[in-house]
């Protein structure tokens, strides 16, 4: 890749807005991979995640964020924490939100909440293939005055991502690539694997098992024809693990096989995953439990 240092832009771009909204499935359209986890729930992104796009003109890291809610946890919290740290370091800041739902009483906090940060800012109405005649234009005529930039788009069908990147673009300072052009994130394989297990438990169990688990890789080897991996889902109930683990063991069998071909598919080698399920009870709640974690 050849890079005219006097013209190459890069910057970090966090997007942010409440739960559900499609931060995740715009991040992974606009690098065109999958790197944060997506499902029809509220709150599955707990972390930031960080996606880097490069070519010859330009790096943009995108910064995924949890969605934006009132802290009901101290994992809430922390949350918010990471959504703070997140928007200190960013060049650009993108809001997202649903066309349809617009505007939320979380969509107004988080609008303000970011009207001081001292950055250009794009609003992002998401959805736009669902909308009714003259909504688009309706909506983006309550955001033009607090944003630099008003699109709207569909994130999971790629609407208007060439736009879109262009104008992310044209707002980022000047600068060499901070990262290997070749890198998609700066993360390790073994946390998209955990994350990679949380989305098959958010999308097998309903109501309280999703919120209430969480993954960690104890071990991850790679050998010339197989990957091997054992895993730790904690929950916070021992009625919770009956559930998760089902009659005979069917349900962890359920998501250790999934999560084996989605890898297989992903790692292109024989992947071999081994779960193990423990109560830490109210880990949500408690300081070490998160810190272990990595909150």
């Amino acid at each position: 890749m050849n890079i005219d240092l006097k013209t190459f832009k890069c910057g970090y771009v966090a997007i942010i807005g409440k739960p559900n909204v499609g931060k995740s499935t715009l991040m992974n359209s606009l690098i065109g991979e999958k790197l944060s986890i997506t499902t029809p729930k509220p709150q599955t992104t707990r972390q930031s995640i960080k996606g880097i796009y490069s070519d010859e003109n330009r790096q943009i890291i995108f910064v995924d964020t949890p969605g934006f809610v009132e802290p009901r946890y101290e994992l809430h919290t922390r949350m918010r924490n990471i959504i703070s740290d997140s928007l200190k370091d960013a060049d650009v800041v993108m809001f997202i939100t649903d066309i349809k739902d617009f505007p939320t009483d979380y969509d107004i906090e988080v609008i303000e909440k970011i009207q001081n940060i001292r950055v250009p800012k794009i609003a992002i109405l998401n959805k736009i293939d669902l909308a009714v005649e003259g909504e688009l234009e309706s909506k983006k005529a309550q955001l033009q005055d607090k944003f630099d930039t008003v699109i709207g788009i569909s994130a999971l069908k790629g609407s208007q991502n060439e736009k879109l990147m262009s104008v992310i673009t044209k707002l980022l300072p000047f600068s060499p690539p901070f990262y290997d052009p070749e890198n998609l994130s700066d993360l390790p394989m073994r946390f998209f694997v955990q994350e990679l297990i949380r989305e098959k438990i958010f999308l097998q169990y309903a109501k309280e098992i999703p919120y209430s688990s969480a993954v960690l890789i104890d071990e991850y080897k790679e050998e010339p024809d197989v990957t091997d991996i054992t895993a730790t889902i904690w929950i916070e109930r021992d009625s919770q693990k009956r559930i998760l683990i089902g009659t005979g063991g069917v349900g962890l069998k359920r998501i250790r096989e999934a999560v084996e071909r989605e890898l297989t598919r992903s790692l292109e080698t024989r992947v071999l995953l081994h779960l193990w399920v423990k109560v830490k009870k109210d880990w949500r709640k408690n300081d070490l439990y998160l810190k272990e974690l990595g909150f």
